[in-house]
């Protein structure tokens, strides 16, 4: 039986503001089993892709990042947000709605030739997928694929992105 997230995603209208709804993932990473389920099943989503490295988006998709790497037994790199990191860095700007935010990740990280899968708990706009996906590229690494726990469909992030993409659980907003 697949593994239905849905009663686990904390739904609430009119946050950060009127007409967006907030989806929340806390409800799954509290009760072990649903977090067992979650992860097994985003491992189902993501074992095709057959990555080498997992890559976490910071902040929440660390929460996934790590646990699917050992679920998949390969290994996982962090793609921070500005400042986060010390050293030579790869840095990627995107939009946001107001303004503009910077990714990054550390030069040092062996990812040339290797798969990578991004990894992270929503896909809306698709700005910050579509500027880790960049970052690996800077690396050297090879772009395989893109899991989330949700997929906001109308949003039409994934056309963002030049690779499989796959998530969870998807709401049209």
């Amino acid at each position: 039986m697949a593994f239905n997230p849905d009663p686990y995603i904390s739904k609430t209208p009119g946050f950060p503001k009127e007409g967006i709804t907030f989806y929340d993932i806390s409800p799954i990473l509290e009760d072990s089993e649903v977090v067992r389920l979650a992860m097994t099943a985003l491992a189902d989503l993501a074992r095709p892709m057959q990555p080498d490295i997992i890559a976490g988006v910071d902040a929440r998709g660390f929460l996934f990042a790590l646990p699917l790497a050992l679920e998949l037994g390969c290994g996982m790199v962090m793609v921070r947000k500005a400042g986060k990191l010390p050293g030579a860095l790869f840095e990627q700007s995107y939009a946001l709605e107001y303004g503009e935010a910077r990714l990054s990740i550390q030069a040092s990280r062996q990812l040339r030739g290797k798969r990578v899968v991004l990894c992270d708990d929503l896909l809306a706009t698709g700005g910050t997928l579509e500027a880790s996906a960049r970052l690996v590229d800077q690396c050297g690494g090879i772009l395989a694929g893109a899991v989330c726990v949700i997929e906001l469909t109308g949003l039409k992030g994934r056309d963002r992105l030049d690779c499989q993409v796959a998530a969870l659980q998807t709401y049209e907003f």
